[in-house]
């Protein structure tokens, strides 16, 4: 019997690793998929409450990622995610690594949201209809583009499993984010502004998936 040759044994070797990796992959990136598809839920308000806001327990700040954080509220809230998006690259990204854009009471209800199409992109989030379910101001008002910071890597894998049509719980705080260089991220306090400065950046302590 000739012995196999050493080259051609290597060629082999490399071929089946390659070809076990591309099938791993592929696995990974689908099961990744199924776990984060959109949900899709009945007609309902399934977050009947307004988000909850009040003063910090305390106005110490504290140093994350390079910058200086400095607590403006206490928050909590109860909302269905009507669209997420991750971020990768960019100084907020050193922050917050995904933002969700939430809604609550009637922009909670299936049979709203189904007449409204909502989308997000370079820390926005855009909402449009041809025709109005609800008032204009209601839409503006009972919903938002929240920037996400993870108090820590528990609360950070949660935000990134989260799927679009959830509802979600989230405590935390509003907080005002300064770079030693002077770049400063200041939350919104205002449920009822709309364009530039109208998104929450929220220190997000712990968050329930439902």
């Amino acid at each position: 019997m000739t012995p196999p040759d050493w080259e051609d044994l290597q060629d082999w070797l490399k071929a089946r690793f390659w070809g076990v990796l591309a099938v791993l992959v592929l696995s990974a990136w689908g099961l990744h998929s199924w776990l984060t598809r959109p949900l899709d839920p009945p007609p309902g308000v399934l977050a009947p409450e307004d988000p909850i806001q009040g003063p910090p327990a305390s106005a110490a700040a504290w140093d994350y990622h390079d910058h200086r954080l400095v607590s403006l509220a206490a928050f909590e809230l109860h909302g269905r995610v009507l669209s997420r998006e991750r971020y990768r690259f960019g100084r907020a990204a050193e922050l917050s690594p995904v933002d969700l854009a939430i809604g609550w009471g009637r922009m909670s209800d299936s049979s709203v949201l189904d007449r409204i199409k909502v989308r997000q992109g370079d820390r926005w989030y855009y909402w449009s209809t041809s025709s109005f379910p609800i008032p204009e101001g209601e839409i503006a008002s009972h919903s938002a583009n929240m920037h996400m910071i993870p108090a820590n890597a528990f609360v950070k894998r949660r935000l990134l499993s989260v799927r679009v049509g959830q509802v979600i719980h989230l405590r935390g705080r509003l907080v005002k984010a300064v770079g030693r260089d002077g770049w400063t991220w200041t939350s919104s306090l205002s449920r009822q502004d709309s364009g530039e400065g109208a998104c929450e950046v929220i220190w997000v302590e712990d968050v329930d998936l439902g």
